[in-house]
């Protein structure tokens, strides 16, 4: 059996953090993943300055060789209706492909790395956490999505008794043929919402791929809504009349919508794992990159791994995300005052889907970057 102060499954952006973060305290930590890296990672792929900012990352040395779209201005509408576009005059926003992103921090972790190994069992032995009958640690740490096998330890764990978000998207490099006779912008993505804002469409394009996708908090005729939108965008020659391969999906939680408990004896949960995805745009990235930065602190300050110590991490959580409002009817959490009938003219205005959707919901200008020190 080999031990570990702490254990952390899910290498993706909360778990790599956590573990790089960690990486200087002198905890002995193990990084477990059931994929090899790189991977294809659902998800439509774009990160603030913020996060940049919180990670530290030298953008001269990530555009060597990886794909980074600077966003200056964003195209956004009502399905059915014309949209709006809106120039920030600066860039606001970079497109990433997450295989290269989630890599990218990875390989930034010295700790042991292990992947392309699924959690088969996790036992409570001694008060330690044994997983897969080979590695034991104290503190568990959940950072592998929104099933991740740590959060079935918590509560009533994933399952049909959660709101979830329900996601597709296809991802490819475009042709020549493809470039040159797709509309859609590098530095303009662009958002399509649904008429009864239960979620939203994009078109992303990043350099020379192109990321199309929808995803609805009422999943229920996901691939017809799917279908439609695509549809739309090639009669307007938005995007190629040929898209290859097959639509992919994921599902993750909004933070307003999850009710998982983020702690336990021994037990913390991060990004997408503890549902942190921002409640009005559905992003996981800065959350997840947040949450691993807060737990980093919580424990590094630890004096023990009791869900009394650890319940810190968890106000830490509700001061900086605020707290968890569980309405089943509040579909996308877009306020009520921004719905129907006031929906269809307030996307038609360049105030207000520049002021409120974009800077608002999707970049969170207002809130500035968090930076923890361990």
């Amino acid at each position: 059996m080999d031990y570990y102060d702490l254990i952390i499954v899910g290498a993706g952006p909360a778990g790599s953090t956590l573990a790089h973060t960690l990486q200087d305290s002198g905890k002995r930590i193990l990084l477990i993943d059931k994929q090899t890296f790189p991977r294809d990672k659902t998800c439509a792929g774009w990160v603030t300055p913020a996060v940049i900012d919180s990670l530290g990352i030298d953008l001269a040395d990530y555009t060597r060789d990886r794909t980074l779209q600077p966003i200056r201005r964003f195209r956004i509408g009502m399905m059915g209706q014309s949209p709006v576009e809106n120039n920030h005059d600066e860039v606001v926003s970079y497109g990433i492909r997450r295989c290269e992103f989630d890599d990218y921090l990875l390989r930034r972790v010295t700790s042991p790395v292990v992947t392309g190994t699924a959690v088969k069992s996790i036992d409570r032995e001694n008060g330690n956490w044994v997983i897969n009958n080979t590695w034991e640690a104290p503190l568990l740490v959940g950072a592998g999505g929104h099933f991740c096998p740590v959060a079935r330890l918590l509560g009533e764990g994933p399952g049909g008794h959660e709101t979830v978000v329900a996601a597709k998207e296809v991802e490819f490099e475009m042709t020549a043929e493809q470039s040159r006779t797709c509309a859609a912008r590098g530095d303009t993505p662009e958002l399509w919402f649904c008429r009864d804002l239960k979620g939203y469409a994009w078109v992303f394009r990043k350099g020379n791929f192109l990321n199309i996708g929808l995803g609805r908090e009422d999943n229920h005729k996901l691939t017809n809504h799917l279908e439609r939108f695509i549809e739309e965008m090639k009669a307007s020659g938005r995007i190629p009349a040929d898209l290859p391969g097959r639509f992919k999906g994921h599902a993750y939680l909004l933070y307003n919508h999850a009710e998982r408990p983020l702690v336990d004896e021994g037990v913390m949960l991060i990004g997408d794992s503890a549902g942190l995805a921002y409640t009005q745009s559905g992003e996981g990235i800065r959350p997840a990159i947040e949450s691993a930065l807060i737990a980093a602190r919580v424990i590094g300050e630890a004096s023990d791994y009791s869900a009394q110590t650890l319940q810190s991490y968890g106000e830490a959580i509700a001061e900086r995300f605020g707290n968890r409002a569980t309405d089943a009817d509040q579909g996308w959490q877009v306020p009520d005052w921004v719905k129907a009938p006031l929906a269809s003219t307030l996307m038609r205005s360049h105030w207000f889907t520049r002021k409120v959707v974009t800077e608002k919901w999707f970049l969170h200008q207002q809130v500035p970057p968090l930076k923890e020190a361990v």
